[in-house]
């Protein structure tokens, strides 16, 4: 009952993907509705979603209570990236993609499939476990993940990343939204009920609007032209192989309590984060691919996710 309800969380990410795609092909939706959901979700759904989800499940004293277990997220997403950059560099990822495949390589989908899983495999007491690893997760994409993917829109430009575009990029309003509220829960600082429904119901529209902009940009796809190519597989394997790998690596060297590091493996193990579809068309980046990995990982995380199930 808990794999069919955890596998249920998936298939309802597919479902929206289809529903996007469906409606696509009916005119109702289009490639310019498609920038607007984009916009949508960058500047307003995510900083929202940041500030709701951490204001509403964390405090300062359970921030600095669990805080010390954010160590093995750190470093295991620290480690995958390095070995992504080496694997890009092995595997001779495209110019224009390759900070789109280190961000896929090494982060994970661990809020709107990591969350639903966590609760149906190990229920409530998961989800101050899967939030310290959402921390890390969201922390990484948008710095390193986001400056990558911003770099493959400019691949034909020379930039560093000591520059005032650079720092632009980097702090994104989803960032922003991420910083403040930390600051807010270190300060103790309670927001009036109305602005947290506000950032609650705004952020809400994260995960519909992202599934239906990967089924939008699926429609306009041509599928035939996407090849399995060695990038794919690659980072099929940094999902699904490496980056859980590093985790139970890392707990051996980092004692945690039994749950926690349950919670860490099936949050290193999930499919592509679905906002790097978004990001990569804001950035001008190679968005298509990006979603049709996603797309991609999303569906072979119902074989995976039973798999790991079973194993812890």
């Amino acid at each position: 009952m808990v794999i069919l309800n955890a596998v249920g969380s998936v298939l309802s990410i597919v479902i929206m993907i289809c529903v996007g795609y469906i409606l696509t092909k009916c005119k109702w939706l289009n490639e310019g509705i498609s920038k607007v959901f984009s916009k949508l979700v960058c500047n307003i759904a995510l900083p929202c979603l940041m500030i709701f989800n951490l204001m509403d499940n964390f405090n300062k004293s359970k921030l600095d209570h669990i805080g010390k277990g954010l160590i093995i997220p750190v470093l295991s997403m620290a480690i995958g990236y390095v070995i992504a950059i080496i694997v890009s560099k092995i595997i001779k990822v495209e110019k224009e993609r390759i900070g789109t495949f280190r961000s896929m390589f090494f982060v994970s989908n661990s809020i709107f499939i990591g969350l639903p899983i966590n609760l149906a495999l190990f229920g409530s007491k998961s989800v101050p476990y899967v939030l310290l690893y959402y921390i890390a997760n969201t922390t990484f994409f948008w710095t390193i993940g986001a400056y990558g993917i911003s770099s493959d829109g400019q691949a034909d430009k020379k930039t560093s990343i000591f520059s005032m575009e650079t720092l632009k990029r980097i702090f994104s309003p989803p960032l922003m939204g991420f910083i403040l509220a930390i600051i807010f829960i270190m300060c103790e600082i309670k927001l009036p009920q109305f602005v947290m429904d506000t950032c609650k119901y705004f952020g809400e529209m994260t995960t519909p609007l992202s599934m239906l902009f990967i089924g939008i940009t699926i429609y306009y796809v041509d599928l035939r032209k996407i090849k399995i190519s060695r990038d794919i597989i690659f980072v099929l394997i940094g999902r699904f192989l490496i980056s859980p790998f590093l985790i139970i690596i890392l707990a051996r060297y980092f004692p945690v309590p039994e749950l926690m590091k349950k919670v860490f493996i099936i949050q290193a193990a999930m499919p592509v984060m679905t906002n790097t579809s978004v990001v990569a068309k804001a950035y001008g980046a190679d968005y298509e691919y990006a979603a049709v990995v996603t797309s991609l990982t999303t569906i072979m995380s119902l074989i995976v996710i039973p798999i790991y199930m079973s194993l812890i």
